[in-house]
């Protein structure tokens, strides 16, 4: 029998997420978790709000501005030794890439019909503008997840908090 994915969010629990809101990852770095792809961008403040407000993508130009400011960020949390500040904007980076795809994929962004049983929606009716958005942000992604500084400070963090 023939299962049909359903979007992951609809399954979600919150209490599980190990990813708080309320609480400073500045201050209390300990907490945060390095997780999988993006996890816990939209929520580990102060750098949701500080990374978050130069994340675009609605066309190449303003992907790349983004983009290249994002690094910048990147390459600063790196120099202060911030492993929490770059791992978020390493995720703002990706999900500038994941972001761009799914509207490069999917007409309006929309991958499932919420109306119709979330069944997922045609593949390839999305836009090329967005598709060049998304190569720009996956090269910059892709740079900042090699970067040498940058993935041992990862396997340090993961080896002392998980």
């Amino acid at each position: 029998m023939l299962t049909i994915a359903k979007p992951s969010y609809l399954d979600f629990e919150i209490d599980d997420y190990p990813w708080k809101k309320g609480i400073d990852y500045k201050k209390h770095p300990e907490r945060y978790k390095v997780g999988k792809g993006e996890q816990g961008v939209l929520i580990c403040e102060p750098y949701k709000s500080a990374i978050g407000q130069y994340w675009r993508f609605k066309n190449p130009e303003i992907a790349s501005e983004s983009s290249t400011k994002i690094y910048q960020l990147f390459i600063e949390y790196l120099k202060a030794n911030d492993f929490v500040g770059a791992d978020m904007a390493r995720k703002y980076l990706q999900m500038g890439y994941t972001r761009a795809r799914r509207y490069a994929n999917y007409k309006g962004g929309k991958k499932y019909d919420k109306d119709n049983d979330y069944k997922q929606l045609e593949r390839g009716t999305g836009s090329a503008e967005k598709a060049a958005a998304a190569a720009i942000f996956y090269k910059a992604y892709k740079i900042a997840a090699a970067h040498p500084i940058y993935s041992k400070l990862k396997a340090d963090w993961k080896n002392k908090y998980g």
